[in-house]
C-alpha cells in the first residue's frame, strides 16, 4: 500500500469541537467557552483551518462566542434530518451561520445518505444548490457509510465533498476502491472515525457492552502496533492523513492539551507498517454497524 506525503499535517485535519457537559457534574457555561477558546486558539496557532460542525446542542454558539479575532477558521455545517422537512433542513444550515456570526460557510452537508435517496432526495440537494448558489455556502455534499454507497450517489448528485468513515480498523473505504472513486470523481473526500470511536484506545477488559465480541480482534491489532513502536494515536492519524484521495481527516477534541496531543502525533515519523494486517477484516462490518446503533442513540 503506498501513501501521499503528508508533509504538513495541519494542513488537513478538520476540528469537530466537543466541549460537552457532563450531565451529573455540568461545566459552567464560562469554563467552557474558556476551554472552545483555548482550543481554537491551539488550532489558529498549529495552522488549522477547518472547523466541522453538528446542528445539535449549543456548540455552534459556543463557537461563535469563541473565534479569535479575525477568524482564520472555515466552517462545514449539517442539515438537519429530512424527516423535518426540507423547509426546517434549509432553514437550520442558515441557522447555524447566524448561530457562529458568520456570513458564509465553506460546506454543508447533508446529515444522512439515505435522505437523498428517498422521493425528496433530489429537492433536498436542490435547496443545497440554492444556498451555493447565493454564496452561502462554498461546497456542497453528504455523510455517508459504506453500507450508503456513496461512490454511486457522487455519480448521481455531483458532489463536492463527501464525508465518511475509514480507519485502521475498518479500511473498506480504501479496500474496496470508494475513496479512490471519489477522488477520481474531483469529490473531496472528508475522512471521519478516524480513532474507531475511541476503541483504539479502550483495553479489552474496558470494552463497552456491545463491543467485547472483538476484544481478540483489538489486542491483536494493540500488540502489532506495540511491535512497530506506535502508539494508537500515531498509528490513526497516520493511516488517515495518508490515504491517497483523502481531503481532509476530522478530528474530535474536547481540550486544548488533547489537540496538542493530536497535533504532536500526526507531525511524528511513523515506521513502515503494513497497515492491511490491523484491519479487523470479516469484522469490520459488524464493528461499523455496532457504531452507526451507538451514534444513533
Amino acid at each position: 500500500m503506498r501513501f501521499s506525503d503528508a508533509h504538513n499535517p495541519a494542513d488537513r485535519l478538520a476540528l469537530a469541537v466537543a466541549v460537552e457537559s457532563d450531565p451529573y457534574r455540568p461545566l459552567p457555561l464560562r469554563q467552557r467557552e474558556d476551554s472552545v477558546r483555548q482550543i481554537l486558539q491551539t488550532a489558529s496557532d498549529a495552522g488549522i483551518s477547518m472547523v466541522a460542525t453538528k446542528p445539535t446542542g449549543d456548540g455552534e454558539r459556543l463557537l461563535g462566542q469563541s473565534w479569535p479575532f479575525p477568524s482564520p477558521f472555515r466552517v462545514s455545517v449539517r442539515t438537519v434530518e429530512l424527516s423535518e422537512g426540507l423547509d426546517r433542513a434549509e432553514a437550520r444550515a442558515r441557522r447555524s451561520l447566524e448561530h457562529m456570526g458568520l456570513p458564509r460557510g465553506d460546506v454543508v452537508l447533508v446529515q444522512n445518505a439515505n435522505d437523498l435517496a428517498g422521493e425528496e432526495g433530489r429537492a433536498l440537494w436542490n435547496r443545497l444548490q440554492g444556498l451555493k448558489e447565493r454564496g452561502l455556502f462554498r461546497k456542497i455534499g453528504f455523510i455517508a457509510s459504506i453500507e450508503d454507497s456513496p461512490a454511486v450517489l457522487a455519480r448521481r448528485f455531483q458532489p463536492d465533498v463527501v464525508q465518511l468513515p475509514c480507519n485502521v480498523l475498518d479500511q473498506r473505504a480504501r479496500k474496496n476502491g470508494t475513496i479512490e472513486s471519489l477522488a477520481e470523481m474531483g469529490v473531496g473526500v472528508h475522512l471521519s472515525s478516524v480513532f474507531a470511536k475511541g476503541l483504539l484506545f479502550t483495553t479489552s477488559d474496558r470494552l463497552p457492552e456491545g463491543f467485547r465480541a472483538f476484544a481478540p480482534s483489538l489486542s491483536r491489532v494493540r500488540r502489532r502496533m506495540a511491535e512497530a513502536c506506535v502508539d494508537p494515536m500515531q498509528a490513526a492519524l497516520t493511516y488517515g492523513l495518508n490515504l491517497p484521495g483523502v481531503e481532509r481527516v476530522i478530528v474530535k477534541v474536547n481540550s486544548a492539551p488533547q489537540l496538542r496531543a493530536i497535533l504532536a502525533a500526526s507531525y511524528a515519523p511513523c515506521a513502515d507498517i503494513d497497515w492491511s494486517s490491523m484491519a479487523l477484516e470479516d469484522s469490520s462490518a459488524a464493528l461499523s454497524a455496532r457504531l452507526r446503533v451507538v451514534n444513533a442513540a
